[in-house]
């Protein structure tokens, strides 16, 4: 079996356990944070859970697995339950990024533990094979963080609007939601955000390679 399909096996499988976790915990902390702040909405709807079947969208189902990055169903949101509304909105679309960060910072220490022990122990298959694919979970994690922050409908960042544009102008431009996300779809298929999301997505790594750099320094001790 060639690399190539040995890659492809890797990165099919590690997509369908991204999907099956991390969008769902995404969504799940949307639902959780803004319970906290006192919108219960999504606690009546049954989506403050991790049961994937709740929280998974076809579309964005589909785009996970062939490009990589993809989104859930919204998580119903009522601002009026917030004490300070714009902060709760903020704070509750900021959630679900910051959970997928948080995975992938978790997966990049994993994916140096493996990598260093599978030097160890002269490359073994196993080892390697667990390095490579908390590497994918890293970088899947990464990737859904970064696009999810886009200030485009129905993208958590479009949410983070709240903050700094006045609520007449927010609205207005939410009357063009379906527009905007059509012209989101063609951008993603014709390749258009690969290049500014690359971009930010290397500054994160860079950013976990410098955190993670304590396991860096116990591996070559020990070895």
């Amino acid at each position: 079996m060639s690399n190539q399909m040995i890659y492809l096996m890797y990165s099919t499988v590690v997509k369908l356990i991204v999907l099956l976790t991390a969008l769902p915990l995404h969504e799940c902390a949307h639902a959780w944070v803004a319970d906290k702040l006192g919108d219960h909405t999504a606690r009546y709807q049954g989506r403050l859970t991790l049961n994937p079947l709740r929280h998974l969208d076809p579309m964005g189902a589909i785009l996970m697995l062939v490009a990589g990055f993809g989104w859930a169903k919204p998580v119903p949101i009522n601002p009026r339950n917030f004490k300070n509304p714009k902060q709760g909105m903020a704070l509750s679309a900021l959630a679900g990024p910051l959970s997928n960060l948080l995975l992938a910072f978790v997966s990049a220490i994993l994916y140096k533990v493996f990598a260093y022990a599978g030097i160890a122990a002269d490359g073994m298959w196993l080892l390697t094979s667990l390095a490579d694919i908390f590497y994918l979970m890293m970088s899947l994690n990464v990737g859904l963080a970064v696009f999810n922050l886009l200030p485009i409908p129905p993208l958590d960042g479009s949410r983070l609007f709240t903050v700094f544009l006045p609520p007449r102008q927010y609205f207005q431009i939410m009357q063009y939601e379906r527009y905007i996300q059509l012209a989101l779809f063609a951008a993603i298929f014709l390749g258009l955000l690969n290049g500014p999301l690359n971009w930010i997505e290397s500054v994160v790594y860079r950013g976990f390679d410098f955190l993670t750099g304590f396991v860096d320094v116990i591996a070559r001790a020990l070895l």
